[in-house]
């Protein structure tokens, strides 16, 4: 546990605070390597089958820390590789899941969108209102907002700062589900223990196999399904689990 998260673990579950509070979880560049490094000890751990990230009830992470960019040259955002810690976030081969209340904005919204499911309180704002900082999102904010919603919401967003709501979030497809503020994190929990009971070789490459289909052509997603289809077929747990459907009882996971 570091001095910007919090993190327990119970079931398999890891779950991850973000603990920036007077600053609404501005994701700082301290807090950024605590949070990375956690994700990375995590996915080596057999003991975590699925990440939970979560802010407080008011804001999942309001953005970045502008403070420490106000002065900065180009040159200086270079070689503080800050938005490189994002790309650590992308090579985590658990399944992470955002728990969003309150704002979700710039670097907040781009870290929700960096994981792979978002469980939304009816209280999110999602947004990317760097525009009104003379800049625009650096952090997969274009990129990962534009697959999602498409090119003339993405736009309207990046370029006028439009937020969403959450109902609005889920009708674009940008959560998983609402509810209300009070069940936010125990609802991203459930989601996450649900995931965590099942064959961890298969989760690991389910979650490939989807993010694969974002940056390939249907033909090459197709092969590369293909591919992880049959390798499961070398694994002890799809013996196991065709087994225990024939016999009708539980499986018993080894994650081999």
């Amino acid at each position: 546990m570091g001095q910007w998260i919090l993190t327990e673990v119970t079931d398999g579950v890891g779950l991850i605070r973000l603990n920036n509070p007077k600053a609404l979880n501005a994701l700082t560049p301290e807090l950024m390597r605590e949070l990375t490094d956690q994700l990375a000890a995590w996915d080596a751990d057999d003991q975590v089958r699925v990440i939970v990230i979560t802010g407080n009830e008011k804001a999942f992470a309001a953005g970045a820390d502008i403070r420490t960019m106000a002065t900065a040259s180009a040159v200086d955002m270079l070689l503080s590789a800050y938005i490189d810690l994002f790309d650590r976030i992308d090579r985590v081969r658990k399944p992470i899941i955002a728990a969003v209340s309150g704002w979700a904005l710039g670097g907040g919204f781009e870290l929700a969108m960096a994981c792979d499911m978002i469980v939304a309180s009816e209280t999110a704002v999602f947004g990317q209102p760097e525009i009104n900082l003379g800049i625009i999102p650096g952090a997969g904010g274009t990129q990962r907002l534009t697959r999602t919603v498409g090119k003339y919401l993405a736009m309207e967003m990046v370029l006028n700062d439009r937020r969403l709501t959450a109902e609005e979030a889920a009708r674009f497809g940008l959560v998983n589900r609402v509810v209300p503020k009070e069940e936010y994190l125990d609802a991203a929990l459930d989601l996450a223990r649900q995931i965590a009971r099942r064959a961890p070789i298969a989760v690991r490459l389910g979650k490939e196999a989807v993010k694969f289909a974002l940056e390939s052509t249907l033909q090459a997603g197709l092969q590369h399904e293909r591919r992880l289809f049959y390798l499961l077929f070398a694994t002890e747990d799809q013996k196991e689990g065709m087994q225990a459907f024939l016999e009708k009882r539980k499986p018993q996971w080894k994650g081999r």
